[in-house]
């Protein structure tokens, strides 16, 4: 081979090797940087994977239907439901202001909060109850889980969905059995359900579905919760069905896969770039070590700069590997000159 080809073969290896690790770490860091401002390292869990697949503290995508171990119970009216949220909607018969261009006129109807008739336009003839003698309320299950995690109340509330519950009247109390009768899907005080009062009381159930759905958040033991440290300040998210981690994080690169491969097909183009630019001599173990020392300096020394000010620890390694490098050259370059 002749020796101009040699030499730019040499220096298009090196720069190959270079290239290929800056890219490969770049990839890296450009992951690490956008899991950062969600909290954290990401892992992306096998659907039934298992909690000791992710450390403590770690971000992770797991997908399954929601499975209710423990279903959430309301004690005050006895309603229970195979749901991983049930929800108590309570209503009252009030006035309403209804307004339509300059002209005011009132109504009854089912309103789910308080009517502050004081605010009327005409008050009088108008007032409505202060407040409801019963409140509409949220009810967790006491476990539910995706995968083999437990989902934490912030994911529980964050489930999409709401299906109409009918009640039970059987498992009404006795104390609320005397005012509440079931009429469909409600439990209304009313005497006669098609002619409400003022004042009556409603009340009626939804249950979040179990769907298939994908989580994203924070491993805590065998919980998943918000991520404390999220820069977006939410930490989580739930989605319905089984989405991709790139669907879920779009603004997350994926990483370069086979990163390690990629870095050592790198060190070895830059070794034998380093042996091609050597000069023109029967080769020994001599010039081997030296192509070697020279291409992990290059190589490890591009890393480090990269990982500079980020990950110290990751730097700190390719720093030791260029430092190895260096020494192994400089050893080999004074043993040639003896």
């Amino acid at each position: 081979m002749q020796v101009w080809v040699r030499r730019v073969l040499g220096i298009l290896l090196l720069l190959a090797g270079a290239g290929m690790v800056f890219l490969t770490e770049q990839g890296v860091l450009d992951n690490r940087h956008a899991s950062d401002r969600h909290g954290g390292q990401i892992v992306d869990v096998e659907q039934g994977g298992a909690p000791e697949q992710a450390r403590h503290g770690d971000l992770v995508r797991v997908s399954g239907p929601v499975h209710v171990v423990q279903e959430p119970y309301d004690p005050e009216f006895g309603q229970h439901a195979h749901a991983p949220v049930l929800i108590r909607h309570v209503e009252m018969f009030q006035w309403r202001e209804i307004r339509v261009g300059g002209v005011v006129h009132y109504e009854q109807d089912w309103v789910d909060r308080p009517v502050d008739s004081r605010r009327f336009a005409q008050p009088s003839g108008h007032a409505n109850p202060e407040r409801f003698p019963i409140e509409g309320k949220q009810f967790d299950a006491g476990q539910a889980q995706v995968g083999n995690y437990t989902l934490s109340p912030p994911l529980l509330h964050a489930l999409p969905g709401g299906d109409p519950v009918t009640p039970d009247g059987k498992t009404l109390p006795e104390n609320l059995a005397a005012s509440f009768s079931l009429n469909g899907k409600y439990f209304t005080t009313s005497v006669h359900s098609g002619q409400p009062r003022l004042g009556d009381l409603r009340v009626s159930w939804e249950a979040v579905p179990s769907h298939e759905v994908t989580v994203f958040a924070q491993v805590s033991g065998n919980q998943l919760v918000p991520a404390a440290s999220a820069i977006d300040g939410k930490g989580f998210d739930v989605q319905v069905g089984d989405r991709r981690l790139e669907d879920v994080l779009p603004d997350v690169p994926a990483p370069p896969s086979f990163a390690w491969l990629r870095c050592i097909m790198a060190l070895l183009m830059a070794i034998l770039g380093a042996l091609l630019l050597l000069p023109e001599r029967p080769q020994t173990h001599h010039d081997l070590l030296l192509s070697v020392g020279s291409g992990t300096l290059l190589v490890c020394a591009v890393a480090c700069v990269m990982w500079l000010g980020t990950d110290m620890s990751v730097g700190g390694l390719w720093f030791g590997g260029a430092l190895a490098g260096l020494a192994l050259a400089v050893w080999r370059l004074r043993v040639t000159a003896r």
